[in-house]
């Protein structure tokens, strides 16, 4: 193993290990802390799927260091902390305190913070990120259900997570190229800096971040940050060229989506799949609370919608999301969907399901856990940053298409299924 990932959630960590997996490298994905002895195979990359995001800051930093010590003892030399491209997060963490706990483990006395994904329209300029042409503050994240992000300034923003200075190494040094960007790096820790926002609007400029970064121990970041990481072993022969690997194996059976992401991608997902005919059954928390849905009611009516892959959401707007944190309290109203959807996809197994798509992070990571998949094997990319996955745990094998709720263009939930064609 040459490099190391730990990533907060299921959807972020297959969007990272697609990218190496691009870029040549023989990339793992593991769900959850491997135990001691875990069998890594071949990977020269590995990057560990948590559900860290959300979750209280202490558990996070406990969770993500058992993962990098995990990494570690199997060889990796360079440590990826992995977040969302919009910097998902609240003034209590988790990115500032899990950052800092890795830094230390690492001993890493500078780490940078970009998580530009250009190819998804993320790009981070004078240390503000966009979304598309809008400010993060001004995009629909700042309605997010769990981490609305109301500040699009990434210095301010992690400087409130972490007591440890954070500086910015700002576009006009990054469009300098690789040199630049690394004399930059110097000059931070010289002057004390311990994190840095680094701009980024293209690829290039990912890939010049990258070479810059050869020697840092520690790196934090969405997907993008990696593209410029495989060609330094490379240059160090520690890595052979070689293409990204393009078969595919998708096991047969039956099919369906499952969306719990509340985002306005996967609303507009929604939309067009039930404007092209996709029967959807939309799932309502408090009807779960109160009983009058359950996990066999909404297996069973995918089971026998008559459709190739029938579609159960509980996706809501911002008003319809609050409405049903005031009854139900933030934390279990999110809760009691993923149980539900996590059992709604173990069932489906026994109707003979073997394809799912399934929208948001959160609700990704819960049915995951449902099914209990191990490890997976990267497939075919549908849109940036979403691939088809497969199962690599020894059992009955699942395709599974995990998509971040941000993620996708407005016919992912139809074309997707093309791809397995």
């Amino acid at each position: 193993m040459l490099l190391g990932a730990v990533a907060d959630d299921l959807t972020g960590a297959t969007d990272l290990a697609l990218t190496l997996s691009r870029e040549g490298m023989r990339t793992v994905q593991v769900v959850g802390v491997p135990p001691a002895g875990f069998d890594f195979g071949d990977a020269e990359a590995v990057v560990v799927a948590l559900k860290s995001r959300t979750i209280p800051a202490a558990e996070a930093v406990d969770l993500s260091l058992d993962a990098a010590r995990a990494l570690l003892a199997a060889g990796a030399e360079q440590i990826i902390f992995k977040y969302c491209s919009t910097f998902d997060s609240t003034p209590e963490g988790n990115i500032g305190p899990v950052a800092e706990a890795l830094a230390d483990l690492l001993d890493a006395p500078l780490a940078l913070a970009c998580p530009a994904f250009p190819a998804n329209g993320r790009t981070v300029y004078q240390g503000h990120l966009f979304v598309g042409s809008m400010l993060l503050s001004d995009s629909p994240m700042k309605d997010h259900p769990l981490t609305p992000m109301t500040d699009a300034n990434l210095v301010r923003v992690l400087q409130k997570q972490t007591g440890r200075p954070v500086g910015l190494v700002p576009f006009a040094t990054v469009d300098r190229g690789s040199e630049a960007i690394a004399a930059a790096f110097a000059d931070a820790e010289t002057k004390g800096d311990r994190f840095v926002i680094v701009d980024a609007v293209t690829d290039d400029h990912l890939r010049a971040i990258g070479r810059a970064a050869a020697d840092m121990k520690f790196i934090t970041g969405g997907s993008g940050i990696a593209i410029g990481l495989p060609e330094n072993f490379r240059r160090a022969g520690k890595l052979v060229a070689r293409k990204a690997e393009t078969a595919f194996d998708a096991p047969a059976g039956r099919a369906a989506i499952l969306a719990g992401s509340c985002s306005a991608a996967t609303r507009r997902q929604i939309g067009a799949a039930i404007a092209a005919g996709v029967p959807a059954l939309k799932i309502d928390p408090i009807a779960i609370a109160e009983g009058r849905t359950t996990a066999a009611g909404v297996a069973d009516w995918l089971a026998s919608a008559g459709h190739p892959h029938p579609l159960a959401y509980s996706s809501a707007d911002p008003d319809e999301v609050r409405s049903a944190q005031e009854k139900l309290g933030r934390d279990r109203a999110g809760a009691l969907v993923e149980h539900l959807l996590a059992e709604t996809a173990v069932t489906l197994r026994s109707h003979g399901f073997s394809r799912l798509i399934v929208a948001g992070g959160e609700t990704s990571g819960a049915v995951v856990g449902g099914l209990g998949v191990a490890a997976l094997r990267i497939g075919p990319e549908i849109d940036p940053g979403v691939p088809w996955t497969r199962s690599l745990d020894g059992g009955e094998p699942i395709a599974l298409a995990l998509k971040s709720g941000n993620f996708g263009a407005d016919d992912f939930f139809l074309k997707a299924w093309d791809i397995l064609k």
